[in-house]
């Protein structure tokens, strides 16, 4: 399988606290891949460096042989772009900026997503409650035609049915051929979902494993990842 994302030695630091250190993984082109780990693990850092948006960093990151963070960018669609929009503007707006914004913004394939999350254009983002908040990132995020999808912790603080909804549309829609890294803290709610792990622990990535694998061995994703976190002990 063809590796599309490609990580060497990432080393990161933010006024002189160590963020990642000597950080080294591969994405296969079509898979789904969980980046695990605790809260302050590095997962959201680790996806912006990825993303071109982070710099100062030490290694290399490489998407598709590119290594410039400005060809990086577009080849990334990266979930947390909703940070410093105006709460005031409806969502049929924002749309709007993202197709003028990104080229490869596909108006149809958002509308199908938006359609199947029940999004409404016509509200205000203020408006939105936090699942319906998260809904709307990943249709924008989706909609983009790139090799890459970084979901951040796209389920973090939301209702079971919102979680479910956006696991269904990311399913749903996913291609062949799309790459997706998702982190989340909270393993279950995307264990399903993958075909691969990458566990960051202490700034570092402690372990990769193929999700057919650890299932193979008779442990769930969630197991496996709560046996690194505790050194493998086991917890009732």
């Amino acid at each position: 399988m063809t590796e599309l994302l490609n990580i060497k030695n990432v080393t990161y630091k933010l006024n002189l606290a160590s963020i990642l250190t000597t950080v080294s993984c591969t994405v296969p082109t079509g898979s789904i891949v969980g980046l695990l780990g605790a809260n302050g693990a590095g997962k959201t850092t680790l996806m912006r460096i990825i993303s071109g948006i982070a710099q100062g960093y030490h290694g290399s990151v490489a998407i598709n042989g590119e290594t410039r963070a400005a060809d990086r960018k577009r080849l990334v669609s990266f979930s947390h772009q909703l940070d410093g929009a105006n709460n005031r503007a409806h969502l049929g707006q924002i749309v709007h900026d993202y197709q003028t914004l990104y080229p490869d913004f596909d108006q149809s394939a958002y509308q199908q997503l938006a359609d199947f999350l029940e999004l409404d254009s016509k509200k205000r983002l203020g408006q939105l409650s936090k699942g319906n908040r998260k809904k709307f990132v990943i249709a924008l995020t989706l909609a983009r035609q790139v090799p890459l999808y970084l979901l951040d912790e796209p389920f973090d603080g939301i209702d079971g049915m919102s979680r479910k909804k956006i696991i269904a549309s990311i399913l749903k829609w996913k291609p062949d051929d799309a790459t997706i890294l998702i982190s989340d803290h909270h393993v279950d709610d995307i264990a399903n979902l993958l075909d691969a792990v990458i566990v960051l622990k202490d700034q570092k990535v402690v372990a990769t494993a193929q999700a057919d694998t650890i299932r193979q061995q008779g442990q769930s994703i969630e197991d496996y990842y709560e046996n690194i976190y505790t050194g493998g002990e086991q917890h009732d």
